[in-house]
């Protein structure tokens, strides 16, 4: 049996590894020992990133509904707990939109929610 060297697959995994770890800090982006762990840490943080994307969304979205409708004399969850009852599905990307640019329709959503209470 012919013997196997992995010569050019560490050289491929080597050169992708520095390709990721391009723009780091020293010796991250020139050396592989170095460079490895800081790929793999950073891809995981950008793991994290995404998610917390989309978490941090959401608690601006919810803000800024609250505050539209403190406006219109009335709580967040009183709101939500309205337009659940009135059967308006509008999700809160939605309302917080409609709460900046078009506030007379956002009341109107209010007053709908208000009565279904």
């Amino acid at each position: 049996m012919a013997r196997v060297k992995k010569g050019m697959n560490a050289k491929r995994k080597h050169k992708k590894i520095l390709k990721l770890a391009k723009g780091f800090y020293g010796s991250k982006h020139k050396i592989f020992s170095a460079a490895n762990p800081a790929v793999m840490r950073s891809l995981r943080s950008a793991q994290m990133g995404r998610k917390l994307k989309k978490r941090e969304y959401r608690r601006l979205w919810i803000a800024r509904i609250n505050a539209a409708a403190r406006a219109n004399d009335i709580s967040y969850s009183r709101l939500m707990n309205g337009l659940k009852k009135a059967g308006i599905e509008v999700n809160r990307k939605m309302l917080s939109e409609m709460a900046i640019h078009d506030p007379a329709g956002f009341t109107k959503i209010v007053e709908s929610a208000k009565a279904a209470l």
